[in-house]
């Protein structure tokens, strides 16, 4: 058979229609492959993916616990206010719009100036408020002309409250806005997923302290939205938890009196319940408003604070370290007497000086104060017996001795930031300094260390821990400011149990002798004209700290700059059979123990034991200036 042309091309024609078929084919099985791909084996992947387009979870910030004092007063609330907030990522000119806004809405320089800040330190698309708290009027008025305003919206939205303003706020602490520093410790916590939404974190004092437990559970809505992003409807709804209420140990009432008593002076105070280690007041003057900071505090208020001489931003009474003045003689005492140093009876004949090596050392009184024995050391503050005593004890007995009493170390209160102080030693001098000439301990420092003065620097918080564990028969206990805690749920309460941090092994003879002349002191002592007439029987020391050397010259009180002046302590008990308050009082360049902080002592105890309320500040005593300077 003759294969002709035609047979040729048909064939070829053939193949070609077998081989587009197999692509057409294949074509169609790859594709049923796809189909099954994504219908059956990727199914519930996309069916989810094509939910959270269409659903939306939206977080509601739960609202904050509260703080109240230990009689259920209320220290730090909460209130909701409507906010006007500006999402800068979705305005392209954010001056403008602002400019735009200020036509219709009240925009004043300081919130300006504030919502720089805030932009400042935000991430960009995050909504940051312009003007909070505004009025109904407001309110209509936006909304009527919110079209003109894209990026811009109304929210409410709950604010931290402290309704006593500046009062005990250096305890409380304020919150501000969440900052990387936060977001660190939100993870650290593994706390991410619960803070969805929220804004603000605890930054000082009790609100940073309990941060977790204020902060509550955060509730959930599930939103359908609409492919424009927005809501149709609320799906479902996960309601927040509130956070825990923090019951303080802290009286308010006593608390107010403490800090009325300093009037306008600077310094700090801390009474402690010597069975307990609770907190019973925690002054630090001047104070400042926290709400300042709940909405984000403007430049301007914070220059002020930031920069003021008085460092109203400072927690005196745990951040600050001050040499304790004649405050450490009773310690040093009763070192003495469990060192076997000296008895009680033991005199020494004080002629107005002390010299050592080829230095004199004064003491406050001109001509000195005769024969002293270890009950007129410490009525009559004479330092010529504690010079010797600390000559006789050694540098690194008096600090073994202290450091049991907790000079030098953190106390472990519940806030952060505390001061450690310095109880120096031959180590801690070797340590601290880097020429070897300074590392070395000389004898001769360490005759100032015996009344409290040198390298000596202690927080009032130690001192007053230290006073109420002598109170307490040498049991300490860790100051705490809480009492408990409630759960916001359930209702129970978390205790705060009392924690005793350790049994001083003292001979109760020797503690006895130290307390009966702490009671001379308020009774014929340097404190007597502070605690005449008292209805209670009170222990107490005054001290008097230097700021500057005199350099042998005499001291002037009203001759120097007053930031040059001396500081007042004074450190008390009471009763003495069965001490309910023990506290600590700081007064700075105040001058001395006796003039200016037993006097507040005297209203704190007026108030806690015979429920007296005094009606103005402490007086200042003039005519102790005299007494203890005669």
């Amino acid at each position: 058979m003759e294969i002709t042309q035609d047979d040729n091309a048909l064939d070829q024609f053939h193949s070609r229609l077998a081989v587009a078929g197999g692509f057409v084919l294949l074509g169609f099985v790859l594709l049923l492959l796809r189909f099954v791909w994504l219908q059956i084996v990727q199914y519930g992947y996309y069916q989810t993916r094509a939910e959270d387009n269409r659903i939306s979870l939206v977080p509601i910030t739960p609202s904050r616990g509260l703080i109240v004092d230990r009689n259920n007063l209320q220290l730090a609330n909460n209130y909701s206010a409507y906010t006007l907030e500006i999402t800068p990522a979705q305005i392209d000119n954010l001056e403008r719009a602002i400019d735009n806004l200020a036509t219709v809405i009240d925009i004043q320089p300081k919130d300006r100036k504030r919502f720089k800040k805030l932009l400042e330190e935000s991430k960009g698309f995050e909504s940051l408020p312009i003007r909070s708290r505004l009025t109904d009027e407001e309110v209509a008025k936006f909304i009527a002309r919110r079209y003109r305003f894209p990026g811009m919206d109304v929210k409410a939205r709950l604010f931290r409250h402290y309704p006593k303003g500046a009062f005990a706020s250096s305890t409380l602490g304020y919150i501000g806005r969440i900052t990387d520093r936060d977001l660190e410790k939100i993870e650290e916590a593994d706390q991410e997923a619960n803070y969805r939404g929220t804004d603000h974190f605890g930054k000082t004092g009790l609100e940073q302290h309990y941060e977790f437990e204020l902060h509550g559970v955060t509730g959930f809505e599930q939103v359908e939205v609409d492919a424009g992003g927005h809501a149709v409807r609320t799906l479902a709804r996960t309601a927040p938890v509130p956070g825990n209420n923090v019951t303080l140990t802290l009286d308010a009432e006593l608390q107010r009196i403490a800090e009325q008593a300093f009037g306008d002076r600077k310094g700090a105070l801390v009474a402690i319940e010597p069975s307990t280690g609770g907190i019973l007041a925690l002054v630090s003057m001047p104070n400042y408003d926290p709400n300042l900071f709940v909405d984000g505090i403007d430049t301007q208020s914070w220059k002020v604070l930031n920069e003021s001489p008085d460092k109203p931003m400072v927690n005196r009474a745990l951040n600050g370290a001050y040499p304790p003045g004649s405050t450490f003689k009773p310690f040093m005492a009763l070192a003495a007497l469990t060192y076997g140093k000296r008895t009680p009876e033991q005199t020494i004949f004080d002629p107005g000086y002390y010299t050592f090596g080829n230095h004199t050392f004064r003491d406050d009184k001109k001509g000195g104060h005769g024969t002293v024995d270890m009950y007129r050391s410490i009525v009559e503050s004479c330092d010529t017996y504690y010079y010797m005593l600390a000559n006789d004890l050694g540098i690194d007995n008096i600090a073994r001795f202290m450091a049991e009493f907790g000079f030098g170390s953190r106390t472990g209160i519940d806030i952060e930031g505390e001061s450690e102080g310095i109880l120096p030693s031959t180590a801690w001098k070797k340590k601290r300094f880097k020429n070897p000439e300074q590392k070395k301990w000389y004898a001769g420092e360490t005759i100032s260390i015996g009344i409290g003065q040198g390298y000596n620097a202690y927080t009032p918080i130690q001192l007053a821990q230290a006073v109420a564990t002598l109170a307490n028969n040498g049991i300490m206990f860790r100051p705490h400011l809480v009492k408990f805690i409630t759960d916001s749920r359930t209702g129970a309460r978390k205790l705060i149990e009392p924690q005793p941090l350790k049994k001083i092994d003292l001979n109760p003879e020797h503690i006895d002798v130290i307390k009966q002349a702490m009671v001379g002191v308020n009774k014929e002592g340097t404190g007597a004209r502070a605690f005449a007439g008292a209805e209670y029987a009170s222990a107490g020391k005054t001290g008097t700290a230097q700021v500057f050397s005199l350099k042998g010259a005499d001291y002037k009180h009203h001759a120097i700059k007053q930031i040059l002046r001396d500081h007042a302590l004074f450190i008390a008990f009471a009763p003495v059979d069965s001490p309910k308050i023990a506290l600590a009082v700081l007064v700075e360049n105040g001058g001395f123990g006796a003039q200016a902080a037993a006097p507040i002592a005297r209203q704190i105890f007026d108030y806690y034991l015979l429920g007296k309320r005094p009606q103005a500040p402490a007086p200042v005593d003039e005519a102790a200036v005299e007494r203890d300077d005669e």
